[in-house]
């Protein structure tokens, strides 16, 4: 009966999780926690059809004071690009999630529940030799204390048009993230330069 009631749900329109749904989960997810030192991910990019477009690895490294935190992070992906981003975090007491980066437009903002947090923002991404602006909804679930899977939609004029599956491993939470930090800086500066150059 709980299977025909999940595979009911999933068929109406208005059957949609809250983060709320997860309050009494474990382990209970803390950024500052997870995304404490080195860590790894793996995803992969679907688009509108659920067609894999992209796969990619990243180099992950995070620092914090008290509730503030800087997350660096370096994607390889499957075409060959090399990417950064530096996001600015704030985790709040009462689970708010706020953060900014720099291909953020605005802020983005979430909240932890349980073992889930959700988040939401906007994406400036390259597209087709200029940028593009995306609604992320992002839903992130902490497996174990080492072990995290990322959900990922995003949508242009309230319509998908892509998923994104990740899987996230904190491998060192005392690492140092001093060589990460520095090649993030140098990827930005290079995008810096080819943006002023018009590449």
């Amino acid at each position: 009966m709980r299977m025909l009631s999940v595979a009911a749900c999933a068929l109406l329109v208005g059957c949609s999780q809250s983060v709320q749904d997860y309050q009494a989960e474990t382990p209970v997810l803390s950024l500052k926690e997870f995304f404490a030192g080195s860590g790894k991910a793996y995803g992969v990019l679907q688009d509108w059809r659920g067609k894999q477009t992209l796969r990619f690895t990243a180099d992950l490294c995070g620092e914090w004071q008290g509730d503030q935190g800087n997350l660096y992070e370096v994607f390889y992906f499957s075409d060959g690009r090399v990417e950064q981003r530096h996001w600015r975090l704030q985790q709040g007491a009462d689970g708010k999630i706020t953060g900014t980066a720099d291909d953020v437009v605005g802020e983005a903002q979430g909240q932890l529940s349980g073992n889930a947090l959700y988040w939401q923002y906007v994406l400036r991404i390259p597209y087709d030799g200029s940028t593009l602006d995306v609604t992320v909804k992002d839903w992130l679930y902490l497996v174990d204390k080492q072990n995290l899977i990322n959900r990922t939609s995003m949508h242009k004029f309230g319509i998908k048009v892509a998923d994104l599956t990740l899987s996230i491993q904190q491998l060192d939470a005392k690492a140092d993230c001093t060589a990460l930090k520095q090649q993030v800086a140098e990827l930005a500066a290079k995008a810096t330069i080819n943006t002023k150059a018009g590449k």
